[in-house]
């Protein structure tokens, strides 16, 4: 589950002024949209293909031919949470090693290869998901394909290799020893989701990270590099013939199927507070409320219903009553997360600690009002507009987030012509969706979260 923790707080009058200027922003930002409007509008009907190689490796691809480069992005099913007992932080540790040697190069060698292809190569853990992406020149795709092709089959997993990168991920957790919000983060995962591997921290720690081999590093690629598990978007200056043999050359040769462990679905445990005292300036807070999976029929509802409540940057009702009114914190905002085992709806802030108590109070009467009431019709329409005029804008605005948003499509098993229907099924949404959509998820006694000072209890109202 993400955190957002740690935001610096300004004085009420101090917020109100930076609040002009947040305005500002905004109208330039909304002009600035408007502009866009018409390139972005013919990104959003932009032609998605559907290709298939030889060997059954399927990949969506967006040609385009007006600037020389291709990205490619592709994640194989299985991340963090794969982590054997004992031995957290071994995913994570993989993919730091993808590109310090593979076949028959060391890490120098390797490196020296992938800057003379002028290619960028990354490689990611997430809970449910081993990402890999490559950004490539055209002219130099030979080279650097056949570089990806080595690092997805053969990493090498040399030991000098294995002890550089775990001395790296080390000292970062070293570093966050006696870090509040890192510690904060750490308990509130342990509260919420009880023994499920999505307590566990998804670098590890000194002592599982110690434990890990270069035998632990290959039985886990084998298990998880497979084509069953791959999902692959393509976009740039490729055709799909070409793209069909490349993906063959890169990952035909893998597994047909993946070997992993079943992970169970977990509800965070709600209705508790979880306080993690520190004596600090600011205090931060996070309250978590269930939260809708991704095929769930009310899941545009529900996106719709967070929009209002907290996602939109400057014109939110927790935006208005906590910066905006009262000058309690510079920002606030409610995300739905979706993970693929449990969701959940988070709030979060951080203010004076002096007021932090009162900041909790006027969070949960926010939340309160709109699970009661829901929102307006006129919040709604505006709010529908948004959303389908700024989705280009979020997830088609370069070939890498292009990428990203086909690959994600993937995941969620939304179709290939998703981009196209969207809009009409969020339009579809009506203004009694989105109360019972806020009814059924802003109901119950949230999960809370404090970081700083004990709480002072505030007039008019009850302690958190």
């Amino acid at each position: 589950m993400s955190m957002v923790l740690g935001r610096t707080i300004a004085s009420p009058s101090l917020a109100r002024e930076e609040g002009k200027l947040y305005r500002a922003v905004a109208t330039l930002c909304f002009a600035l949209f408007f502009l866009l409007l018409p390139v972005l509008a013919a990104r959003a009907e932009m032609n998605i293909q559907e290709v298939k190689s030889k060997k059954g490796v399927t990949a969506w691809l967006v040609e385009d031919h007006s600037i020389p480069l291709i990205a490619i992005r592709f994640v194989f099913d299985g991340g963090t949470a794969q982590d054997p007992a004992g031995k957290e932080g071994l995913v994570n540790l993989m993919t730091g090693l993808f590109d310090e040697g593979a076949g028959g190069l060391d890490s120098e060698a390797f490196q020296v290869k992938l800057d003379d292809a002028g290619a960028e190569m990354s490689f990611q853990a997430a809970r449910d998901g081993t990402y890999g992406s490559m950004r490539m020149l055209s002219d130099q795709k030979d080279e650097a394909f056949g570089l990806l092709k080595l690092a997805v089959n053969s990493p090498r997993f040399d030991q000098a290799p294995i002890d550089r990168i775990r001395a790296q991920i080390l000292s970062g957790i070293l570093a966050n020893e006696r870090d509040p919000n890192t510690i904060g983060q750490q308990r509130w995962l342990r509260a919420i989701y009880g023994q499920h591997p999505y307590a566990r921290p998804d670098e590890g720690d000194k002592d599982s990270l110690a434990t890990i081999t270069a035998d632990d590093l290959r039985a886990f690629h084998k298990a998880n590099f497979a084509r069953g598990g791959l999902h692959v978007a393509v976009v740039g200056d490729i055709d799909a013939a070409t793209l069909s043999s490349r993906l063959d050359e890169v990952f035909g040769d893998l597994p047909d199927r993946q070997t992993l462990a079943p992970v169970a679905d977990v509800k965070p445990k709600l209705g508790q507070q979880l306080e993690v005292n520190y004596d600090l300036p600011q205090t931060s807070l996070q309250l978590a409320w269930p939260g809708v999976k991704r095929s769930d029929p009310d899941f545009y509802a529900a996106v719709l219903m967070n929009e209002i409540l907290g996602g939109s940057t400057f014109t939110s009702r927790l935006y208005e009553q906590v910066r905006e009114k009262r000058g309690l914190a510079y920002s606030v905002s409610s995300d739905l997360v979706d993970h693929e085992h449990s969701n959940a709806l988070l709030v979060t802030t951080a203010t004076r600690s002096d007021r932090a108590a009162e900041t909790l109070v006027i969070v949960r009467q926010v939340v309160k009002d709109m699970a009661e009431n829901g929102p307006t019709e006129e919040e709604l329409a505006a709010t529908k507009k948004y959303m389908v005029g700024a989705y280009a804008i979020n997830n088609l605005d370069s070939s890498s987030s292009i990428a990203t948003t086909l690959v994600e499509l993937q995941i969620d098993h939304l179709g290939i012509d998703y981009i196209k229907r969207r809009a009409a099924l969020i339009n579809a949404v009506t203004l009694a969706d989105v109360k019972a959509a806020a009814k059924k998820l802003l109901s119950s006694d949230p999960a809370v979260m404090v970081i700083g000072p004990p709480l002072v209890q505030v007039a008019g109202g009850r302690k958190g």
